[in-house]
């Protein structure tokens, strides 16, 4: 069973900036995709970013040019770089990875980290 520890959530005013952390452990296999969701109170769980182990980081278009998702797959780490935070921002973010295997994906999830963004 894969877990997956987050860290660096918090309270930030507008405009500054967070890095959150999320380590997977408890797998031998490939993990072919690892990214970030996010849930606001009352909204619908949705896609932040996804780094597939080999292609293209897609973002979320509420997102793109604040935020920067990278990959350690050494480390089975995978990291969110936030910028220009606005409050529109403020949700709990969960970690996300997937792994094909059996003829199936497998989903495994974090238990997320809060970001506050307000003055």
């Amino acid at each position: 069973q894969v877990q997956l520890v987050e860290s660096g959530g918090g309270l930030v005013q507008p405009g500054g900036s967070l890095r959150l952390s999320c380590a997977a452990s408890g797998t031998s296999f490939n993990i072919n995709v690892m990214g970030w969701y996010r849930q606001a109170p009352g909204k619908e769980r949705e896609l932040v970013a996804r780094v597939p182990s080999g292609g293209s980081t897609m973002y979320a278009d509420s997102v793109k040019g604040r935020f920067t998702a990278s990959r350690d797959n050494a480390k089975n780490t995978v990291y969110l770089q936030m910028n220009s935070l606005k409050p529109e921002d403020t949700a709990v973010y969960l970690c996300h990875a997937a792994i094909l295997r059996y003829g199936g994906w497998s989903n495994f999830w974090g238990q997320g980290t809060q970001v506050t963004v307000s003055s």
